[in-house]
């Protein structure tokens, strides 16, 4: 066998000069975790209609506008994964730093004041280890991309497979097209070249596997900047506004291990996909929000708020390495790189909160959050031009209508629930509680279609994906006033289960001189968690 590496070249992909990305890592971006101040985290994140605390300033704008006094705070910790394993360049234990920001209180009358604030937040920790291996019946990597280019064009899901003018097998949209098919994608690209087809005779075959093992590495965050300004009106109408600034770092290193066999089930070796993947870029948002005292000798109060979808503008790029440890195919190795643009507007969110006092010993929270992950935007890149006024260069785009119709089918609307309470059996001293619901925003028959005519599929470079339920959050924390010094602690536990599937289920029937061929490539799903505990402190000043 050759010993001999395949590049997918930058020439090829010249010809998809467009871009856009696909559900299941829009999902990964598109998500906040609960976390900020300790006081924040420690009671649930029930906090929109109770205010007076930074973090609210990226949920209800209008809780930094109970502030009576400036206030500065830092927040950092410990996040680890009790389930995971160390993994590449992935660690079960990271620090953390978490939140830092202030807010500056000016009064406006003897009971008015007008707030401005500013707090950093890791909005998104995207530390996780996920690991998964099952048996395999009837399926393989190979297989699946064996049976699109039975399917023969892009307008039945697949593609035709054929030489281009440098020897490379590319799949072309159908049997006469000298297009390449926009769900040809770079995992397509090594397996037909690498694996698929016998060089000594040049037909195609694949074989199938009888197990699997799936190890990825997830790093990075998405810092969240929030810029707020806020009115006190007569301690009975708080009202604020907040404009977000988003950055993203995302890494996700993977290794996938099918152990294939023959038509007889003797083991002939395996497929290793090495894949690493980095998302980074920036986002912007603007958030409202109000809170009501309706009761003037109450101190019940309701909130209110939206957030408009967050623009992001990104870019992501990826090695990859198809590792051929048969003797079957041509190559022993190939390896693919690619790097493009692309934005998505993640969905509009939309709040209700209310919170009550007793005395100055008793806090109680509740939140009700909604948001319809189904209208994520994916949007091409579809043109670069300089702007004479302004001297930049901006980039046009516009819908990419099919992965948006994938994203509807796929993903649905997400609630979320916040409670928590605040209790000071001494003056100095508060003891806090809280939970926290997400519903899942995968639909149980949902998956990644790499079949689908769209950039993010001709991009893709795996096939893997999880669809993941409901999660719960339980979180407990203490607090303690030294002086003009707060210093809080926290501690957040939350799981999560989901189903992963090494790829989607496909399948194609052909007929060939009157003999109908029928092809079916499945895997049953792997149970998987995702079970993270988390250590938060902060320190805040008041002046």
């Amino acid at each position: 066998m050759k010993k001999t590496y395949i590049i997918l070249a930058a020439s090829l992909m010249a010809s998809m000069s467009v871009a856009a990305q696909e559900t299941y890592e829009n999902a990964k971006i598109s998500q906040k975790d609960l976390n900020g101040t300790a006081r924040y985290v420690g009671m649930g994140g029930a906090l929109e209609a109770l205010g007076a605390d930074l973090t609210t300033i990226g949920t209800n704008p209008a809780g930094i506008g109970l502030y009576k006094h400036s206030v500065a705070s830092v927040s950092a910790g410990l996040v680890s994964q009790g389930d995971g394993h160390d993994f590449t360049n992935g660690h079960t234990t990271n620090a953390s730093f978490d939140q830092g920001g202030f807010v500056w209180s000016t009064r406006s009358g003897r009971r008015s004041f007008l707030n401005f604030g500013f707090n950093y937040t890791k909005s998104r920790n995207m530390d996780y280890i996920l690991s998964a291996a099952n048996s395999v019946r009837g399926g393989s990597m190979s297989k699946h991309s064996y049976i699109k280019n039975m399917l023969g064009s892009v307008e039945n899901g697949g593609f035709t497979i054929d030489k281009n003018e440098q020897g490379e097998y590319i799949g072309y949209e159908d049997a006469k097209s000298t297009y390449t098919a926009p769900n040809f994608t770079q995992l397509d690209y090594l397996l037909w070249n690498a694996f698929i087809v016998d060089p000594n005779n040049q037909t195609a075959g694949y074989n199938e596997a009888n197990q699997y093992t799936f190890d990825r590495a997830h790093t990075g965050y998405i810092g969240e900047y929030d810029f707020n300004i806020s009115g006190n009106i007569n301690d009975r109408v708080f009202l604020g506004l907040t404009f977000g600034l988003y950055d993203v770092h995302y890494k996700g290193n993977s290794t996938y291990v099918e152990n294939l066999i023959d038509a007889q089930g003797a083991g002939v070796g395996t497929l290793t996909l090495n894949d690493n993947r980095k998302i980074t870029g920036s986002g912007f948002d603007v958030k409202f929000g109000a809170i009501f005292r309706p009761i003037e000798n109450s101190p019940f109060r309701f909130g209110i708020y939206v957030h408009t979808p967050t623009w992001y503008d990104l870019t992501t790029s990826n090695y990859t390495t198809l590792l051929n440890g048969t003797q079957l195919g041509g190559y022993d190795q190939g390896h693919s790189n690619e790097s493009y643009d692309f934005k998505i507007f993640t969905p509009w969110r939309f709040g209700f909160s209310l919170g009550h006092t007793v005395g100055n010993y008793l806090a109680l929270g509740a939140t009700y959050e909604y948001a319809d992950y189904s209208t994520i935007k994916s949007r091409i890149n579809t043109d670069e031009y300089y702007d004479y006024w302004s001297d930049t260069w901006n980039t046009s785009s516009r819908n990419d209508r099919v992965m948006n119709d994938h994203t509807d089918r796929t993903l649905k609307g997400v609630s979320t629930l916040k409670l928590g309470a605040e209790y000071k059996p001494i003056k100095d001293l508060a003891v806090r509680i809280g939970y926290n619901y997400v519903s899942s925003l995968y639909n149980k028959s949902g998956y990644k279609d790499n079949t689908l005519p769209s950039d993010g599929s001709y991009y893709a470079s795996t096939d893997d994906y999880v669809n993941w339920k409901d999660m719960n959050r339980f979180t407990c924390g203490l607090g303690y006033a030294l002086g003009k010094f707060n210093l809080d602690f926290a501690y957040q536990y939350s799981t999560q289960k989901g189903d992963f599937y090494p790829y989607a289920p496909l399948s194609a029937t052909v007929t060939d001189n009157g003999t109908t061929y029928s092809e079916s490539n499945t895997t049953s799903a792997t149970s998987v968690k995702n079970n993270r505990h988390q250590l938060l402190f902060t320190l805040s000043y008041h002046f």
